[in-house]
């Protein structure tokens, strides 16, 4: 990996890392608002919490993400698509599942606080969130030479 591309990518991950900070505190937010006053007496109400929080997160990064970090695709439909749409959902899905997981782990077997534990749980899915939105949504590639002039071929045709 040149110079540049390696530059370009440590700028769109703290981009990315500041967009889900923005995130997280919407996902917390919500997390604490629903597990201590809106279900506060519903059975299941941590994980029922989580994923409320969670969904609302994944929405604020969607939008953010669209608007802030992946700025190789701004002017594409990349990631702006139903079939792209769907992949960020699945992979925030997935990485609802490891939240969810962890909160259990967390919680239930090692009995940590369970503010403590979405802190430590959202940095391995900011993790995976990236990589996964970064390679198989938002993975434009420059155009070349050859990508120009064979698009121009076909404009003609």
């Amino acid at each position: 990996m040149d110079k540049t591309k390696l530059k370009k990518t440590s700028y769109e991950f703290i981009r990315y890392a500041i967009v889900g900070g923005i995130a997280f505190i919407v996902d917390i937010g919500m997390l604490f608002l629903c597990k201590e006053f809106f279900l506060k007496n519903v059975p299941y109400s941590l994980y029922i919490a989580t994923a409320i929080g969670f969904f609302a997160g994944l929405v604020t990064n969607y939008l953010l993400c669209l608007k802030f970090v992946f700025l190789s695709a701004k002017g594409t439909k990349k990631g702006r698509n139903n079939k792209d749409r769907f992949i960020f959902v699945v992979i925030g899905v997935i990485g609802l599942l490891m939240t969810e997981y962890g909160m259990k782990l967390g919680v239930d077997v090692l009995s940590i606080n369970y503010l403590i534990v979405k802190i430590m749980v959202t940095g391995i899915v900011l993790i995976w969130n990236y990589l996964g939105r970064k390679f198989f949504i938002f993975n434009v590639k420059p155009k070349t030479s050859a990508n120009i002039s064979s698009e121009d071929e076909d404009s003609q045709i």
